[in-house]
């Protein structure tokens, strides 16, 4: 008898770790099994995915299209951006013809947005309630755009100063990048698509002037400049200014490119000097929209 307890033992023992090997066995399939299926999930997904993206992918630029024209609605009907009249899309305007009881002026600002000094002409402007149009570069925009938010959020108007601010000359692919590519950028960044351009330097006939006027924007020049560019001292920046200010005029200052201490100094004096003279300040596309206006009045009249 104890011989066979013996010889069933470990039957017993061969028995029962054959149990827990089958056991142990079902369990990891059972564990393995979910993973593949889960896999296999996952890859169900994924194409399904792809083909509810491609099946959806119109109604969703549609939806884009439609949220982006529905906030730049609401941008114009704030007063942050106006379209340029017909008459000066491709036209070229230093000052504004305006009947004689409208004293009005236009601050502009180049260059920004930028560090420090684009926050500094907002809160100036902000102080006396005067809204501005700020000629931007489109690598700005990309590198500070909260700024550029900032700018709009507060009534300003955008405008382009192409994307390098390049003075040299450029053929027609890469003036046309300098122009479409800021013009991207700000709506991207703002909902605002502007139709205004101010080449940077002012100059003329590197390329881009040409492209803007072929696209339909208005390039916007000045009648007034302080030459800030060169860091005058404050008297000299402020006299600059007021040498050629007259009504309907376009006044160039920059709050970009360089340090704009000084222009930030003179800013608030130039402010109050022009309300001195009896000037309301205006935007650049409510300085066109009055000449438009004018313009048509006039026309009436011949009629």
């Amino acid at each position: 008898m104890e011989n066979n307890k013996l010889f069933l033992w470990p039957q017993g023992i061969l028995i029962i770790l054959l149990c827990l090997t089958g056991t142990v066995g079902i369990g990891a399939m059972m564990l393995f099994k979910p993973k593949i299926s889960e896999a296999q999930s996952q890859q169900n997904i994924d194409i399904n995915n792809i083909t509810v993206s491609v099946g959806t992918q119109k109604r969703v630029e549609q939806f884009k299209a439609a949220m982006l024209n529905t906030w730049q609605q609401e941008a114009q009907a704030k007063g942050i951006v106006v379209d340029v009249p017909s008459r000066f899309q491709g036209a070229t305007i230093k000052t504004a013809t305006l009947p004689p009881d409208k004293k009005v002026i236009a601050l502009t600002f180049d260059d920004g947005p930028w560090p420090k000094s684009t926050a500094q002409v907002l809160d100036i402007l902000k102080k006396n309630d005067i809204k501005g149009t700020f000629f931007v570069v489109g690598r700005n925009v990309q590198n500070y755009p909260d700024l550029t938010r900032q700018i709009v959020a507060e009534g300003h108007s955008i405008a382009n100063h192409t994307w390098h601010h390049w003075y040299h000359h450029m053929n027609a692919q890469t003036a046309a990048y300098e122009v479409a590519n800021t013009s991207d950028i700000i709506l991207k960044t703002t909902g605002v698509k502007t139709g205004l351009f101010r080449p940077p330097g002012g100059i003329m006939t590197n390329g881009v002037v040409n492209y803007a006027r072929n696209n339909k924007y208005a390039v916007i020049m000045w009648s007034s400049d302080s030459i800030d560019y060169s860091r005058p001292g404050v008297p000299k920046l402020i006299n600059n200014i007021f040498r050629s200010a007259k009504p309907g005029g376009i006044v160039l200052m920059h709050d970009g490119g360089g340090d704009r201490t000084r222009t930030v100094q003179a800013l608030p004096e130039i402010i109050s000097r022009f309300r001195k003279q009896g000037y309301e300040f205006v935007t650049v596309p409510e300085l066109l929209e009055m000449q438009d206006e004018h313009q048509a009045s006039l026309a009436k009249k011949k009629e």
